[in-house]
């Protein structure tokens, strides 16, 4: 016998010792979901062959150690999973040659992590969440690891190089002890801060929130019939992952990997159940089905799975008793002729570290059927401002029908409202005759009458907003006027950043301690509320590291306000032209451009929204922390829906920046970018405004000083005097490539995935050697043209085409 699966039985007592004196030819042994006390019998040793030992669930009984395994060399998965050992990680793991997958999660291991394990060649999945792990971690990390969770620790200290300078890989650290700023995590999800075990934000602070609601595994907002908005829940979570919303509302946490097909060259179970509506991926499943028993179908067309563990967090809450509602319907095992032998769920619920369902089983709880909708309320009180929903797999239940990869937590939809009124009430007495009571209340029933009208039109006006914000994929999330009026110390005058022609820019800090950038739109501004709500969308839809994030929006009052992240660096005009203290050397100007050719080649070609910018100037490229440029003021627009596949938007253009064919004819496309990038590359390299009159002559506009610099072989004598070295053939080149840009004919014109492409040498920078005809030679085109000074604004229409 080389097999042995004995899991999600009523197995009881001990593991017996005949089978580590027996069995030693088994290769695969699988103990999950039963009742065995322990500890795990020490003769077990002697399975030396295992390539597979997966024992779990172990509750009763004494503790185990890891000596078990020393011997276990050929070991491809181990999984001792909740078994109640107590004992240290061994460092001689240099000697399992073979191991793919290790899980020893929910035990009480301590001491430190080992550097040997960290550096075995095959490992790909690492699970030591929930122990008690100390110190920091290991200094390197095989290439091969791709999923670490070593959430629920008490590990400590800086973080090693490869956390932020390797991406491929997935670490979840929630709920240690890690002190992190932007320079420790720059390149982990953001929010983990708020995950921590000593310094979640708003812990003991004053509260923001009192409710939240979520849709599990949702792309969309759905508002229920009940008014409960559902915020959407799709992100791309995996095997160690999670997420924190922007606004720091609320947070899930991932942990587990569903099994293989085949793991160790073991056959995999030929047996599945055909399902007609594939999950979108592992960890989310979905399904359009009307459910009987609920007028919310659509809360129940997705949920969210988990092969292990599953956290839901709310951040910031008012502390006190809250009901929590609990949503599922199971939705990936079709209706079965017996629940009992075909598809079987079964998970445990904590909230707040009490287990408030055991063996709870969704067909089971709906009757036996599929497609019928279960919901749980659980009071709860919150302390600290944190609240906690746990999802656990206890192994129970079936793990490979109808295929592998189903088993385990699934919820669709929680939401989460206080049992007390989070407002001041007001109690009014009267001591007044009958007379003058009856004679107030008709006054006051006019007077509400009036207010109820008011009121009314203003949540018809305030619900159609909202249905358009609710149709938005990714919706940022929302903010109160009151939050952002605080952060912003009352819109004051010394925070502003910057004005342009929707608004001022202010600077906050957010309670959570974030550094914001709060775009007040002008009440003059022709944007009204409808094309605020196209920003956002439009906004929304692009996400690019050269693009500036956009975290959240207010639609409270006359003068709604977009929520951006805050560029330390101020804007590239200010670091060129200004005053400003940055110096920019050769290399950090090159990557500079390089960005900037990215960001807008993203949004040409490969955003979901086709967008064409029109102003792109220095001045809206923003800076972060470590010098990497940010396009801002991209999807800034007015809609006009003229049912065709474009949108027309009233923009602002800068003359300076503008194409011939845009200034003189109104003619836009996105070669208007591919010409404003080539000014703005130049301006880079000079280090000086596109004209500036207190020059000579011959260097007065800077395109023309270029062209003949360019036609004397004499490039380099463009070069801002203030840089001390600098790479002469990435001069060369980028001049090059914005003499390209800049040419008058569209055709002629790279795109910006060619100008990436010469950027970076993938393709040749091929010859200029015509002189655009609108550089005459007594510039009598530029004096019409870009004479101005380079800050100056021309409105001008411009397209948003959609994407392929």
């Amino acid at each position: 016998m080389h097999t042995r699966w004995a899991s999600d039985n009523a197995f009881t007592g001990k593991i017996p010792d005949y089978i580590g004196n027996s069995w030693t030819s088994m290769r695969e042994l699988r103990f999950q979901g039963n009742s065995f006390q322990g500890p795990i019998p020490s003769n077990l040793a002697n399975l030396v062959n295992l390539i597979s030992l997966r024992i779990g669930d172990i509750t009763n009984g004494s503790s185990s150690t890891l000596d078990i395994i020393s011997n276990m060399t050929s070991l491809s998965t181990l999984i001792l999973r909740n078994c109640k050992i107590s004992d240290s990680l061994p460092n001689n793991y240099a000697q399992f040659k073979s191991l793919q997958k290790l899980d020893l999660s929910f035990n009480n291991i301590t001491g430190q992590l080992p550097q040997s394990l960290f550096s075995l060649s095959t490992l790909k999945y690492l699970f030591l969440g929930n122990n008690s792990l100390t110190g920091s971690l290991p200094s390197g990390k095989s290439s091969s690891l791709l999923y670490i969770d070593l959430s629920y620790n008490e590990l400590s200290g800086s973080f090693p190089s490869w956390v932020n300078q390797d991406t491929n890989f997935q670490l979840n650290l929630v709920a240690n002890n890690f002190v992190i700023d932007s320079s420790s995590s720059s390149y982990l999800p953001s929010g983990l801060k708020c995950l921590q075990r000593d310094i979640p934000c708003y812990k003991g602070s004053p509260h923001h929130y009192s409710s939240f609601a979520i849709k599990c595994g949702g792309v969309n907002s759905i508002i229920a019939q009940d008014g409960t908005v559902y915020q959407p829940d799709n992100a791309n979570l995996s095997a160690a992952s999670y997420y924190v919303t922007d606004a720091i509302r609320w947070a899930v946490s991932n942990v587990g990997v569903f099994s293989e097909a085949s793991v160790g060259g073991l056959p995999a179970p030929t047996y599945y159940w055909e399902y007609s509506q594939p999950i979108s991926n592992t960890y989310i499943t979905g399904y359009q089905f009307q459910f009987n028993n609920t007028l919310d179908s659509e809360l129940f067309w997705t949920s969210r799975m988990s092969a292990s563990s599953l956290r839901y967090y709310g951040i910031g809450l008012q502390n006190g008793n809250y009901t929590v509602k609990l949503q599922f319907a199971e939705v990936a095992y079709p209706p079965p002729p017996s629940w009992e032998s075909t598809g079987r769920r079964i998970f445990d619920i904590y909230i707040q570290g009490d287990l408030k369902e055991k063996d709870f089983n969704i067909i089971k709880e709906a009757g036996g059927s599929s497609f019928v909708v279960v919901v749980k309320n659980y009071t709860v009180l919150v302390t600290n401002n944190f609240l906690e929903i746990h999802f656990f797999w206890a192994g129970k239940g079936t793990c490979c029908v109808p295929q592998q990869g189903y088993y385990g937590p699934a919820i669709s939809a929680i939401s989460v409202s206080p049992d007390f009124d989070p407002t001041v009430s007001r109690k009014v007495s009267s001591k007044t005759g009958l007379i003058v009571g009856i004679a107030m209340a008709v006054v006051i029933s006019g007077l509400l009458v009036v207010f109820a009208v008011l009121v009314w039109r203003c949540k018809i006006k305030k619900k159609e907003m909202y249905e358009e914000l609710l149709g938005i994929v990714d919706r940022p999330d929302m903010f109160s006027y009151a939050e952002l009026k605080s952060a912003t110390k009352t819109f004051n005058a010394s925070n502003i950043l910057g004005k342009g022609g929707y608004g001022p820019v202010y600077k906050g800090i957010l309670p959570d301690g974030r550094v914001v950038a709060v775009k007040q739109l002008a009440a003059t501004s022709h944007q009204g509320k409808r094309q605020f709500v196209t920003e956002i969308a439009t906004i929304s839809a692009v996400q690019h590291k050269n693009l500036v994030k956009l975290y959240g929006c207010c639609i409270e009052g006359s003068t709604p306000l977009l929520v951006y992240e805050y560029l330390e660096n101020r804007s590239l005009d200010q670091a060129i032209f200004g005053k400003s203290s940055l110096f920019l050397d050769w290399p950090t100007r090159f990557e500079i451009c390089l960005g900037v050719a990215r960001g807008l080649s993203y949004l040409h070609e490969e955003s979901a929204v086709k967008i064409i910018h029109r102003d792109i100037k220095a001045s809206n490229i923003l800076l972060d922390g470590d010098l990497n440029p940010k396009i801002s003021d991209f999807g800034l627009a007015k809609l006009s829906d003229d049912k065709k596949s474009h949108m027309s938007t009233r923009v602002a253009g800068t003359i300076g920046y503008l194409s011939p064919e845009y200034a003189m004819r109104g003619h836009l496309t996105e070669k208007t970018d591919v010409f404003a990038f080539g000014i703005l590359a130049l301006e880079v390299v000079a280090g000086r405004a596109n004209a500036d009159s207190t020059l000579e002559p011959d260097q007065f506009y800077l395109l023309d000083w270029a062209w003949s610099l360019y036609e004397k072989k004499q490039e380099l004598e463009l070069v801002d005097p203030r840089i001390p070295s600098f790479n002469e053939e990435q001069v060369i080149r980028l001049i090059g490539v914005s003499l390209l840009c800049t040419q008058a004919s569209l055709g002629q014109r790279p795109s910006m995935s060619r100008v990436v492409a010469m950027l970076t040498g993938d393709k040749e920078v091929p010859e200029v050697t015509c002189r655009p005809g609108y550089l005459t030679e007594n510039n009598e085109t530029i004096d019409n043209v870009t004479s101005y000074p380079y800050s100056s604004e021309v409105l001008m229409d411009s397209i948003i085409q959609d994407g392929r």
